[in-house]
């Protein structure tokens, strides 16, 4: 089967993110500045992978700027992270600034400037303080909407000069969905009304940063842009029949456009208000606050793109003894033959990326966005080390060739994607998963005092921001 040679357009982001909670580490943190993950650790710290969670990280607080070194060198353009609201203040009422904390926030995006690489910070990447998740319950209180608008306030004062890039959350659905309504993280309530409260917070929460990113002139001081980081889970139905695309449609409803239509046409869809009042899940709201939202949409999403989810219509009758669930509505369904990553359990369906980017263009206006996350976890890496010490990822670098691929050709088709940004640049904690997979150019050695190793993915990622092309098979269904 013949190559083809894909290009990649001059002014296209080539990046990798992590997270402040998944790689600062616990030193420097005063004991009253716990994260939701953090007391989710301290609570439940059997459950992550060989115990490894924030507490230690990859000490980026202290390392930085050995990292910076290295996304120098492989040539990152840009470099996303958050800050971490639990550490940014010590007091979340009044809005009372870490200095020490925000210094090291200063130098980081100082360093990353100097070095070329363009510095992108999100507010929120699950970091909500501990104290207002277990005085508030987190975003079910509108209260805590206010405190986050305040927070933003001291950030975009302090970086607003510097950072062009503002994200308010990474994956704003993800918490909630995992401790209320499956129930599966600590402190494992099943509750779906709250899981709505959350979801809706969260909305309001953007439009109210965005309002005050309108306020402060960040756009017209520095050209600045503010988004929101989503992770819609691409949705296929088993068959064309009706039934299985109502079930899609469904899932798409509740997991999908909870957040992209709020967030990008200002506006929720009739039918979620219809669902939610039939199940009685109906989220706490005002007209005034939907006006706000309308009013307030973003101006640009990063969209975390990993896996496609796969659904047909429920063939067994709903429990109506538990609480309302989506699944209500449809069952998981597995594809015969599907191609996966047996470490982390989830199928590679490259086309995601193109069937994603045509929907961003036809239903959502075209509105400019680029993939925020996407990448490979492996576990036991170091078992592809050569007698020079490098991890030989080649099935890393055929899963972003093949995504790229297929992104890239729905640039080609006019779809407003501006970038890629890979998960991550270095190996990182993950939730429960810890190191168990890794997911970066840059390996971590646990074993050997965190010590960094550019892997073969970091210097072929290097030759495509440097070549800005690369090899992909092109197969019978790339056309």
């Amino acid at each position: 089967m013949k190559n083809v040679t894909i290009k990649v357009p001059s002014n296209f982001m080539l990046g990798a993110a992590v997270s402040a909670w998944q790689t600062e580490g616990w030193i420097g943190k005063k004991d009253s500045q716990d994260s939701y993950l953090d007391i989710w650790y301290k609570n439940n710290k059997h459950v992550w992978h060989n115990g490894y969670g924030p507490a230690g990280a990859t000490n980026f607080y202290q390392r930085y700027e050995e990292d910076i070194h290295y996304m120098k060198e492989i040539g990152l353009t840009h470099f996303r992270t958050s800050i971490n609201w639990s550490r940014f203040l010590v007091d979340y009422e009044n809005a009372t600034v870490d200095e020490e904390y925000a210094a090291y926030m200063d130098n980081v995006i100082e360093k990353l400037i100097q070095n070329g690489v363009e510095p992108m910070i999100c507010l929120e990447h699950y970091e909500i303080p501990a104290v207002l998740f277990e005085k508030y319950g987190g975003w079910e209180s509108k209260h805590v909407v206010e405190l986050f608008v305040q927070y933003a306030k001291k950030v975009f004062e302090r970086y607003g000069d510097k950072v062009r890039n503002w994200f308010t959350f990474n994956e704003p659905i993800v918490v909630q969905t995992r401790v209320y309504l499956d129930a599966i993280r600590w402190p494992f309530e099943q509750n779906t009304k709250k899981w709505m409260q959350w979801n809706y917070n969260k909305v309001l929460a953007t439009a109210k940063v965005v309002r005050l990113f309108k306020e402060m002139q960040l756009k017209e001081k520095n050209g600045a842009k503010i988004g929101v980081i989503l992770n819609p889970e691409v949705t296929y139905a088993r068959s064309t029949a009706a039934h299985d695309q109502q079930a899609a449609k469904m899932y798409d409803l509740f997991f999908n456009r909870v957040f992209l239509d709020p967030s990008i046409k200002g506006e929720y869809p009739e039918e979620l208000f219809d669902v939610m009042k039939k199940h009685e899940i109906t989220f706490d709201y005002t007209e005034e606050e939907l006006a706000l939202i309308k009013d307030n949409t973003v101006d640009y999403v990063g969209l975390n793109l990993y896996f496609p989810h796969r659904v047909k219509a429920r063939t067994a009758v709903w429990n109506e003894q538990t609480p309302f669930h989506p699944a209500y509505y449809y069952e998981m369904f597995e594809l015969p033959g599907k191609n996966m990553n047996p470490y982390r359990g989830w199928e590679i369906y490259p086309q995601i990326m193109y069937d994603m980017g045509i929907r961003m263009k036809e239903e959502y206006g075209n509105i400019e966005w680029f993939i925020a996350e996407n990448g490979m976890g492996v576990e036991n890496e170091k078992r592809f080390k050569d007698a020079s010490n490098i991890i030989q990822d080649d099935y890393r670098i055929e899963f972003i060739r093949e995504h790229l691929k297929w992104l890239l050709k729905a640039v080609e088709e006019g779809v407003n994607c501006k970038g890629y940004m890979l998960w991550a640049f270095t190996d990182n904690v993950s939730p429960m998963n810890a190191f168990k997979n890794r997911y970066g150019l840059v390996e971590i050695d646990l074993e050997n005092n965190r010590n960094r190793h550019l892997k073969k993915s970091a210097y072929w990622y290097k030759q495509l921001i440097e070549l800005r092309e690369f090899e992909a098979e092109n197969d019978e269904n790339f056309k």
